[in-house]
């Protein structure tokens, strides 16, 4: 008997391993998946932004918009809901999705977005007004822009979709073959004969990215922590990130307490120079802020550069004590989270960190910021200021203009004053919020960016091709020399700007009038933008490098802010970057004597190796909303961002069968599982006679009685 229990036992394993087996096979059959990117779920204070699926999946009949009339058809007469429009970005208005959200996802259960943008004019699901309730001005708004006023805001083109609450998911295609793919499923098994729909099987997509958040940052966190206490479950993480430092000097400044309270060195002196160093969109990773965010970026990089060559020793300055401090702040697409941050550090005294065991820098010993705004017109730029008496705009502007029209550069730039309360959604509102008689000056341009914040600010919205010259970027070039580059090139016009910013500085530092001929380098301009448009594996970020660092991914750095052990990628190869650009050449050094900051070990431009003396560093970029256990979450004081926790996003298509299919299914499992429910019965009431085990030659042998 045991024998038989045994073998029967192997063989049902077998039988299952088997239709484990077939059951895997027939489901990759049945499923293809879909390679793309998600938008998500984010929340502040007091709303939920973004998009989430059902907990098991959001299905919908594939239906390709080629017109306007394709979303009416969805809308008005569906045969077989819910429905997964297919719709190009020049359809992908506000007015079409809202519309697809009022229906609901009863109608409709999946937005796919495609990548084909041979229509495409414009495409910016940020807001009208930028960071609009965290800038200058009262609860209601900002007093920088006017939301109501659209031909005089800073993003002309938004949607403000990127600050809606979608109840589908929506789904971004950018590959064509997965595009195809979705084209010809459509075209095979939907596009005919609509009236038939709900009677035969159709070509659907199913879109997984439920998002475990719900209502606000407020009730987010308030649950995240009290099941933390239980569980350790989390339903949302704060935006975090890390802002890049760097003084062009290294400090000579250790320090001081009384009491265990820091001590500020009223002598130093500071003028910031700053840009964002982030940038967002709507679905998850992709959006590389080529016009946005990073061409300021490789502006102020490019300025440090320049001072850090030309300028003498800081003890040769007419005042030995002033130093240039350069930042990159971070998160600042979501109501300026990074410098927010540095300004209630500088507060508190927590700038830079214990950890540096240096003094810290207050307000007092700051005499003027620089804040390098968008610079979509980089030809036509606009120094702006908050009071009109202000002298030392002036005179920053009249410096500025001074090299812009020497006949001596031919730089070609334009610089024009701004006053009052129209300033740019950029880092410097910060400042000026917590003090509006700061002297902060931000350089901005005039819109022009129609794709700002989304995935298209990509290398074609600024017209970047690589020269890929292999010539030396850690020189400076003369002004003549131009020869391997057109003069209308983004590398040059970046070259103009920066050298124009960086002879001012220059001037506002000695006190002399710059009167060499050395300008910025444009190859810097090349490789710079080719690291972070095109790939990590470059040849500026390997010279940044340890010589035994891993090469880095032929991929550009993700530039969105994330969260607490997110990818960082952008602020690390800022960190690189500065450091060694920023840094002196220490030749008597050996490599390993060179482990120790702020001494650092570059590859260098020839990879041959080299120690350097640094200056770079990071500071937190995590809003002080989430350091005060008492924080008023509807006060838009400080940025409450926070990012919903999600399982892995998976899209794929797949056959969904019509409703008499499914009828006839389940009916046929019904009497399957009557007819195995009285089999069961039957043998379970007979299981002696049926499953006897007597052996055969014993059966005619009567039972033995008692004696």
């Amino acid at each position: 008997m045991a024998q038989k229990v045994k073998a029967a036992a192997i063989w049902l394993l077998l039988l299952l391993h088997g239709v484990v087996v077939l059951g895997e096979r027939t489901r990759d059959q049945m499923y293809q998946p879909i390679m793309g990117a998600s938008c998500f779920r984010r929340l502040n204070g007091t709303h939920q932004t973004g998009c989430s699926s059902t907990h098991s999946g959001s299905v919908g009949v594939l239906h390709l918009i080629n017109v306007e009339a394709d979303l009416e058809f969805l809308l008005t007469s569906p045969p077989s809901p819910p429905y997964a429009p297919l719709i190009p970005p020049h359809l992908f208005t506000r007015n079409n999705i809202m519309r697809l959200k009022e229906a609901g996802p009863k109608i409709i259960s999946v937005v796919l977005l495609i990548n084909k943008p041979e229509k495409m004019k414009q495409f910016s699901h940020e807001l009208n007004c930028p960071n609009q309730y965290s800038g200058l001005g009262n609860s209601s708004g900002t007093a920088t822009c006017d939301a109501s006023n659209v031909a005089s805001t800073w993003n002309p083109w938004g949607t403000g979709l990127l600050h809606e609450d979608f109840p589908f998911p929506i789904y971004y295609i950018a590959d064509l073959d997965e595009i195809n793919k979705l084209e010809n499923c459509f075209e095979k098994f939907n596009n005919f004969d609509y009236e038939s729909h709900a009677m035969r099987s159709l070509c659907a997509v199913e879109v997984k990215s439920f998002m475990s958040a719900a209502v606000n940052s407020e009730v987010c966190m308030r649950r995240t922590n009290f099941i933390n206490n239980l569980g350790g479950t989390k339903y949302c993480d704060p935006l975090q990130g890390r802002n890049v430092y760097a003084t062009l000097y290294p400090r000579n400044s250790p320090e001081n307490t009384d009491d265990g309270k820091r001590i500020v060195n009223p002598i130093e002196k500071y003028i910031i120079v700053s840009c964002r160093l982030d940038t967002t969109s709507m679905f998850d990773g992709v959006g590389l802020g080529a016009m946005d965010s990073l061409m300021g970026l490789a502006t102020m990089t490019m300025v440090a550069q320049m001072l850090r060559i030309l300028l003498p020793a800081q003890n040769l300055l007419p005042d030995p004590h002033r130093n240039v401090l350069f930042v990159a702040f971070n998160g600042e697409s979501y109501d300026y989270i990074g410098s927010q941050r540095f300004v209630y550090d500088l507060e508190n005294l927590d700038f830079p960190t214990r950890s540096t065991r240096s003094s810290p820098i207050s307000f007092e010993n700051i005499e003027l910021m620089l804040d390098i705004g968008t610079l979509d017109d980089i030809a036509n730029i606009k120094l702006h200021t908050l009071h009109k008496s202000s002298s030392l705009a002036q005179q920053l502007l009249q410096q500025l203009n001074r090299y812009a029209k020497s006949s001596r550069y031919n730089f070609k730039v334009n610089f024009e004053s701004s006053v009052g309360y129209h300033m740019p959604p950029t880092s410097g509102q910060s400042f000026l919020r917590r003090d509006s008689n700061f002297p902060a000056f931000i350089l901005n341009a005039v819109p022009g960016n129609r794709y700002y914040h989304s995935i298209y600010d990509d290398p074609d919205n600024v017209a970047f091709v690589y020269a890929n010259t292999s010539q030396d970027y850690t020189t400076l070039t003369d002004v003549s020399d131009f020869k391997d580059f057109d003069t209308n090139s983004l590398q040059m016009k970046v070259r103009n700007v920066s050298s124009i910013v960086a002879m001012t500085l220059y001037e506002t530092l000695t006190g002399k009038e710059y009167q060499e001929s050395k300008v910025a380098n444009p190859f810097l301009a090349d490789e710079f933008f080719y690291c972070f448009l095109q790939s990590s594996d470059c040849p500026l970020f390997k010279a940044s490098s340890h010589p035994d660092s891993p090469s880095g991914l032929p991929l550009p750095p993700m530039r969105y802010i994330s969260v607490l052990g997110g990818s960082q990628e952008s602020s690390g190869w800022t960190y690189r970057l500065l450091g060694f650009l920023l840094s002196q050449p220490q030749p008597q050094v050996p490599m390993e004597n060179c482990t120790q900051l702020p001494m650092s070990y570059f590859a260098g431009f020839n990879g041959t190796g080299e120690c350097r003396l640094t200056t770079q560093n990071y500071t937190s970029a995590l809003s002080p909303a989430f350091l005060m256990d008492d924080y008023d979450w509807s006060s838009r004081q400080y940025s409450t961002w926070t990012e919903s926790t999600w399982s892995q996003f998976s899209a794929r298509i797949f056959l969904r069968p019509s409703n008499m299919h499914e009828i006839t299914t389940l009916s046929i499992g019904v009497v399957v599982f009557i007819i195995s429910f009285c089999l069961i019965y039957i043998i379970t009431s007979r299981w002696e006679v049926l499953l006897d085990d007597v052996p055969a030659s014993n059966a005619a042998f009567p039972q033995p009685t008692a004696c």
